[in-house]
């Protein structure tokens, strides 16, 4: 299967002894692609980086919301701006809100999310979404930069989906993709399966998080990309095809999200990789 990562924190510090390993499990595993995601300055500049190694790795950039008050009075945009100038980079985020854990303020929250969304519109980017017990609120600020009338380019992808197949139609309408992680694969995720049901073929991707939310049959161990294969598994599943096939339409919507097409992968370069910084899920 040829399988694509849209969502992996490959620059954290789980991976720092052992990176170059990672990268061979995720070619072998049949990995044809992955996202590098930012989620503070110092890690999306890593994330650029390390995508530099090798033509199959991209990059996103932004602030996480659990880092936006630490820049909410700053001139962020500036730093984030100056990385998206690198062709590795292609999506703003992860920003969003989350009201799970409430590590900054909900007003810095928001206001560093506006920002980042004003920033991917500005360069013509797909924003990586963060929405964490926040899903109302995550669609009004959505609302107010994105109409329903999305056209053919795509606007962005809701990262690690966890809301209700409502909340799913939302964001479809916006113009939003729906990516789900290896919570679709644990016994008790029925939500999401039914979501997932519901989605078109075409808004569909599929995510690791790594190295965060490992899979059924790996939870307590440290999730890495090749793990997007159980994913998949999960997905073709529930969606009644092959798990071929599941892996080959993600695929081909990753590289559509991310404006890939045409862009083959090329050969590993062997630099060491570099590792900043440790995000909570």
């Amino acid at each position: 299967m040829r399988l694509f990562d849209t969502h992996c924190h490959l620059i954290d510090r789980a991976y720092a002894q052992d990176i170059d390993r990672v990268l061979d499990r995720a070619w072998r595993a049949g990995l044809a692609g992955a996202t590098c995601v930012g989620y503070d300055l110092s890690s999306s500049l890593a994330s650029v980086s390390l995508a530099g190694r090798d033509a199959r790795l991209w990059a996103a950039v932004g602030v996480h919301p659990h880092d936006a008050s630490r820049v909410s009075g700053e001139d962020f945009e500036k730093r984030l701006r100056e990385m998206a100038r690198d062709d590795k980079v292609v999506a703003i985020g992860e920003t969003g809100l989350d009201f799970y854990r409430d590590l900054s303020p909900r007003p810095a929250q928001r206001e560093v999310f506006r920002r980042q969304v004003r920033l991917a519109l500005e360069l013509g980017l797909p924003l990586i979404v963060h929405d964490r017990d926040a899903h109302e609120e995550t669609l009004s600020v959505l609302r107010e930069f994105y109409s329903s009338t999305a056209g053919d380019r795509p606007r962005g992808v809701m990262h690690c989906f966890s809301g209700d197949t409502g909340m799913a139609e939302a964001c479809l309408g916006l113009g939003f993709y729906i990516s789900f992680a290896g919570p679709l694969t644990y016994p008790k995720a029925e939500k999401a399966r039914s979501v997932a049901r519901v989605v078109p073929w075409d808004r569909l991707l599929v995510e690791t998080d790594c190295p965060y939310l490992s899979p059924q049959s790996r939870r307590g161990r440290r999730n890495e990309p090749a793990h997007v294969a159980d994913v998949v598994v999960a997905l073709a599943a529930v969606k009644g095809v092959p798990p071929e096939e599941a892996a080959r339409r993600t695929s081909r919507n990753a590289r559509t999200l991310f404006g890939l097409a045409g862009k083959d992968p090329g050969r590993v370069n062997p630099s060491p990789a570099s590792s900043r910084g440790e995000k909570e899920p």
